[in-house]
C-alpha cells in the first residue's frame, strides 16, 4: 500500500509502544490499534485465511457471567459475602465509570492514560490472574482471587474436576504397591475392595451350586450381595433371608457375586492421556490394602509406588468383558503406538538379575531349581546348567535373532539358544521382547516378559546384587592418569613460585 512501516514494541501483558530512532519510544492507545485494525480490507482478509474482523479482538463489550456462576454466599455472622468475580467486574465497572467522568470534565491525557491502564489491568485479571508480570488482584486478606481462568485449569479446574472426571458406580481406588511375583496382565486387588464390588453371574445348571454357596456366605467372602430374579425383581441378600434366596434361586437368575480371582476390570492412572494409561487385568484378590501390579507394567501408567493411587473399573457385562480382553488386555499393549518398540518389559532388578544370570558359567542343579521352580522345567538329564542354558528355556525353540547390547556385545539367539552375549535391557525389554511379538504373537511376549521377570528376581536373591570397598579402587590405567596429573599440578607450582621470585 505504499505506506511507511511502523517498529512497535509489545511490553506484555498488553502495553504497545512506537519506537523512533534508538531511545524515543510513544505509548500507543488502543483506540489507535482499532482504527488500524478496521482498514484491513476483507480481501486481504480472504487471502490471509482469517474469516473474522480483526478489529473484534479488542473488547469493546465485556460478557458477564450469570449470577449462578458467581454466587453470593450468606455467612454466620449473616453478612452476605460475593464472589471473586463479582468483585472483579464491580472493580470494572468502578473504573470504567471513573473514565466517563475523567473524560467529560476534561482532565489531561496522562491521567485519562493512568485508568486506561488500570481498568485494562482489571479486565486482564478478570480473565486470568496468574498472568507473568503482573501482580495478582488479592482480596483485603491477601488471598489472591479466583478467576476465570483459575476455575477451568489444573487437577481442581472445572475440566479435570468436573467435566472429564465423574463419580461412577462399581469403581474403587486405592494406593498402589509393586508384587514381582504376579503376572503382568494380573491386578492384586484387596479382599475388603472385593467384598465391596459385586459382578452380575446368571444362573445355569452348570454354576447353580457355587452360587447357592456364596448366596449362603452372605457378606462373608467369597459371598453375594443381592439377586435379580428372572421376573425383575431386587433382592437384597441378608442374613433372615439369605437361606430362603438360595432355596428359591431358578436358573435364570442374576446373582450380584462379589469380585473374585480370574474376574476381568479396567484399571487406570490419572492424568489418561495415551491408550495405555487404562488397560484390563485379570483379578488376584489378595490380603492387605492396596493394588498389587508387576512393575513391568509401570511404563504404560507412568506409575511409580511413592504414593500414587489408581483406579479400578468393574465389568457389568460378558459384552464388556469380551471387548476389554481383545481390544484392551495387556498383552495387546506391549508394544508402544509411539515409538513402536516395547513399553512393557523388565526393568532395574529384572535386568540387573538376568544379566547376572547369563554372565554365570556353571549353576548347580539344585540352585537352577530355585531360579526356575514354578516357572519352567528343567531337563531331567543335566545336573550342571550355565546361565545361557537357563535362560535359553524361557526361548521358542526357533528363535533366531543377532543384536548389540549396550555392552557392545553381539548377542547371538540360534535355534532357541542363547550362545553368545549377555542378556541387559534390550533383552529384557528391547530387541528380544519386539523379536518375540512380532514373530510369535503378543501372548508368547506376555509369557516370556512373565518369566523372564520372576526368573531375574530369584537370580538376584540368591547370588546378591551389591558394592565392595574393591569397587572403589582404581584401575591401573587410572592411576597412571591420576599420577600424571598430580606431577602436571606440581610442576605448575613450582613454576609459578620461580616466576614470583624473579619479578
Amino acid at each position: 500500500c505504499g505506506a511507511e512501516p511502523m517498529k512497535i514494541k509489545f511490553v506484555k501483558p498488553y502495553s504497545y509502544y512506537q519506537v523512533i530512532g534508538k531511545d524515543e519510544e510513544y505509548s500507543i492507545l488502543i483506540t489507535d490499534i482499532e482504527e488500524w485494525l478496521k482498514k484491513v480490507r476483507d480481501d486481504d482478509l480472504k487471502y490471509l485465511r482469517i474469516n473474522v474482523r480483526p478489529e473484534n479482538m479488542i473488547l469493546r463489550v465485556l460478557p458477564v457471567l450469570s449470577i449462578i456462576s458467581r454466587p453470593s454466599i450468606t455467612l454466620e455472622s449473616s453478612t452476605r459475602s460475593e464472589d471473586d468475580l463479582t468483585h472483579k467486574l464491580v472493580d470494572i465497572l468502578r473504573i470504567n465509570e471513573r473514565i466517563k467522568a475523567t473524560i467529560d470534565s476534561g482532565a489531561p491525557q496522562i491521567i485519562i492514560e493512568d485508568l486506561w491502564s488500570l481498568l485494562q489491568y482489571h479486565v486482564a485479571t478478570y480473565f486470568d490472574n496468574e498472568l507473568g508480570g503482573v501482580p495478582p488482584a488479592r482480596h483485603r486478606s491477601g488471598r489472591p482471587l479466583k478467576t476465570i481462568c483459575q476455575r477451568l485449569k489444573g487437577k481442581e479446574g472445572r475440566f479435570r474436576n468436573n467435566l472429564s472426571g465423574k463419580r461412577v458406580n462399581f469403581s474403587a481406588r486405592t494406593v498402589i504397591s509393586p508384587d514381582p511375583n504376579i503376572d503382568i496382565n494380573e491386578l492384586g486387588v484387596p479382599k475388603l475392595i472385593a467384598k465391596d464390588m459385586s459382578v452380575p453371574e446368571r444362573v445355569t445348571d452348570y454354576n447353580i451350586e457355587r452360587l447357592r454357596k456364596y448366596i449362603l456366605n452372605g457378606s462373608n467372602y467369597p459371598g453375594a450381595s443381592r439377586i435379580v430374579t428372572k421376573d425383575g425383581k431386587n433382592k437384597r441378600i441378608l442374613d433372615n433371608n439369605k437361606e430362603d434366596i438360595a432355596e428359591t434361586l431358578t436358573i435364570g437368575d442374576v446373582v450380584e457375586r462379589h469380585l473374585m480371582d480370574g474376574d476381568i476390570v479396567i484399571f487406570n492412572r490419572q492424568p489418561s492421556l495415551h491408550i495405555g494409561s487404562m488397560m484390563c487385568h485379570k483379578v488376584r484378590v489378595m490380603d492387605g490394602r492396596t493394588f498389587r501390579i508387576n512393575t513391568a507394567v509401570c511404563a504404560p501408567y507412568n506409575a511409580d509406588f511413592d504414593g500414587d493411587e489408581m483406579n479400578m473399573h468393574v465389568c457389568q457385562s460378558e459384552e464388556a468383558v469380551v471387548e476389554e480382553e481383545v481390544l484392551m488386555g495387556i498383552n495387546q499393549h506391549i508394544m508402544s503406538p509411539r515409538y513402536g518398540g516395547p513399553i512393557i518389559g523388565g526393568r532395574h532388578d529384572h535386568v540387573s538379575g538376568m544379566y547376572i544370570l547369563t554372565n554365570k558359567e556353571k549353576i548347580s542343579r539344585e540352585v537352577a531349581l530355585q531360579i526356575t521352580g514354578g516357572i519352567l522345567k528343567l531337563p531331567e538329564e543335566k545336573t550342571d546348567f550355565t546361565g545361557k542354558d537357563i535362560f535359553s528355556l524361557l526361548l521358542p525353540k526357533d528363535l533366531k535373532t543377532n543384536y548389540v547390547n549396550k555392552f557392545k556385545e553381539n548377542v547371538l539367539i540360534e535355534n532357541g539358544k542363547l550362545t553368545e552375549g549377555s542378556i541387559d535391557a534390550e533383552g529384557m525389554s528391547g530387541e528380544l521382547v519386539q523379536e518375540i511379538f512380532n514373530n510369535y504373537g503378543p501372548d508368547a511376549a506376555a509369557d516370556f516378559i512373565n518369566k523372564s521377570t520372576k526368573m531375574a528376581i530369584r537370580a538376584t536373591a540368591i547370588y546378591g546384587f551389591t558394592l565392595g570397598i574393591d569397587a572403589t579402587d582404581t584401575t591401573n590405567d587410572a592411576t597412571v592418569k591420576i599420577n600424571i596429573k598430580q606431577e602436571m599440578n606440581a610442576e605448575k607450582l613450582r613454576h609459578h613460585h620461580l616466576l614470583i621470585m624473579f619479578r
